[in-house]
């Protein structure tokens, strides 16, 4: 099995929990490493955080530049034009890596998959139509992409998602973090969401609302 290269961060010895958390377009897997201490998560919870490089591929609106993204996206509309046979790769090379963490001894109710921007619509896909039950979904400065085509997985009907995005955001505008928590409530999810004074980015107050989530989420 071929998995993506990863930059791995165990918060102790004893791990009994994974985050597997996607970064955006143009950046690599060590994008959100220095974040981890930064979630001052009690030194009890064993927690295995990953972060995959997504492959370097030509960006049709950037010129076709080749740089790391999850998928091409073709066109900026509020309704992102992407390649969708690109999107549910990276969908399926994320739920190899969910699949890798359950071999190690993880269980699918200990594993959270979180990703930004780009990296946010692939996890939407990836938890949404997995077919066994993952313990949150956390989406920051982010879209669903694949709303229309998605089709859920009975198991993770009432996964915790929680919603994360900038209300000045200018690359993913915050009507489109609204537009997916309609088609959420549309397919019958329950989101939480919160909004930051912040544009593409993450904050201080992101972070401790990240980090209560994951306690949450994790916590023993």
């Amino acid at each position: 099995m071929h998995y993506l290269p990863c930059e791995i961060v165990e918060t102790s010895g004893n791990i009994n929990a994974s985050v597997i958390w996607l970064h955006g377009l143009g950046a690599t897997g060590d994008d959100f490493v220095p974040l981890v201490p930064e979630l001052h998560l009690p030194g009890n919870m064993g927690v295995r955080f990953i972060f995959p490089h997504a492959p370097s591929i030509a960006v049709t609106i950037n010129g076709g530049m080749v740089m790391p993204a999850w998928y091409d996206i073709l066109a900026l509309e509020m309704e992102r034009e992407i390649d969708n046979a690109q999107i549910m790769s990276s969908a399926q090379a994320v739920i190899d890596l969910v699949e890798r963490e359950i071999a190690r001894g993880i269980s699918s109710q200990r594993i959270v998959l979180a990703g930004f921007s780009q990296g946010g619509a692939v996890v939407y896909q990836a938890a949404l139509a997995y077919h066994k039950p993952l313990a949150g979904l956390l989406v920051m400065s982010t879209y669903f992409a694949t709303h229309k085509t998605l089709v859920p997985a009975a198991e993770n009907h009432n996964i915790p998602i929680h919603l994360f995005h900038g209300n000045h955001d200018p690359m993913v505008p915050e009507v489109m973090a609204h537009n997916a928590i309609a088609a959420l409530h549309a397919l019958g999810y329950n989101p939480v969401s919160k909004m930051y004074a912040m544009g593409h980015e993450v904050c201080l107050q992101e972070i401790r609302d990240i980090s209560a989530c994951l306690q949450q989420l994790l916590g023993s």
